[in-house]
């Protein structure tokens, strides 16, 4: 068999495709989708369980659906766990799949592609293993990067290093008037977030004004739904803190973060649009149980 090679965002994956046109890949998960740089490819089940069978779309509309490769995820590591062969040369980053902030570093390694160059490490924070604090991370937090023999941290610094050290579509705008922007809007990450969660203890009205400052910050460029106009880290920040403050609030506060703020609705249309977030997405129940029982046991 002829080998061919099938482009997924910046990354790639190994196929292989027999006499009849039908490009095959073992999985038991029917949620994956290839493109390459000159044709499109759907997937659907053959008879075969375990196999997945590619062929080209029969429609324009069809060849224009998002697309994107669904990683297997490996569990988390524990206290139990083995540590990984630390420092020898493999790009790691370690995360949390409940973690909001890992999850921005996450978004980011898959949308510049390098699901094959920067390997997950899921780490279970109500059970940390010990080698993580003691060899990887004396932060003992999430995200971090294992990268050139040296370990980074802090989220913000995390996908900002990702964005310029590695291959794939750049996050970080050249233009000078969007690159201030994006300091200002990354430099109120801590602030919107500090706001957010006060008012889980009280009325609502810090949500209210740190949703219209988002609402309003959309509006400053209008070639594009996102808030530089084109994808970028900004988005990736948000994106975590937003997935999880909308479901929560709405359950437990009654309060759409959507209503009357049709900037911020738009760009949540458009998030749930782009593969490399979708594919780090929990599922909303989890997660505002996760948050009632973290805020609203305190109250």
């Amino acid at each position: 068999m002829a080998a061919l090679n099938v482009s997924y965002f910046t990354g790639s994956s190994r196929l292989t495709y027999s006499k009849d046109f039908t490009y095959k890949f073992s999985t038991d998960d029917s949620r994956f989708r290839f493109r390459n740089t000159s044709s499109h490819f759907l997937c659907r089940y053959t008879d075969r369980p375990s196999l997945l069978s590619f062929s080209k779309p029969r429609t324009a509309a069809a060849a224009t659906m998002a697309t994107g490769v669904q990683e297997v995820l490996p569990p988390a590591f524990d206290s139990s766990s083995e540590p990984p062969p630390v420092f020898d040369g493999t790009t790691r980053l370690y995360i949390s799949y409940t973690c909001p902030y890992a999850q921005r570093a996450w978004i980011t390694r898959n949308y510049k592609g390098l699901q094959d160059k920067i390997k997950l490490v899921p780490i279970d924070l109500q059970n940390r293993p010990a080698w993580y604090k003691e060899k990887v991370y004396p932060a003992n937090k999430v995200p971090s990067l294992e990268h050139n023999n040296e370990v980074k941290g802090e989220s913000l610094d995390l996908i900002k290093y990702i964005d310029k050290n590695f291959e794939g579509p750049k996050l970080f705008p050249n233009d000078p008037v969007r690159r201030e922007f994006a300091e200002e809007l990354l430099s109120y990450t801590d602030s919107f977030t500090k706001a957010v969660m006060t008012s889980f203890k009280g009325e609502g009205g810090e949500a209210d004004a740190a949703f219209d400052y988002i609402e309003k910050a959309l509006y400053k460029f209008e070639d594009g739904p996102f808030f530089l106009g084109e994808f970028s880290l900004v988005d990736v920040a948000y994106a975590p803190f937003i997935e999880r403050y909308h479901p929560f609030l709405l359950d437990v506060k009654k309060y759409d973060i959507k209503k009357g703020r049709p900037k911020l609705a738009a760009w949540i249309e458009e998030m749930d649009k782009i593969e490399a977030y979708k594919q780090t997405r929990h599922d909303p129940k989890e997660l505002v149980e996760i948050y009632k029982k973290r805020f609203l046991a305190q109250l």
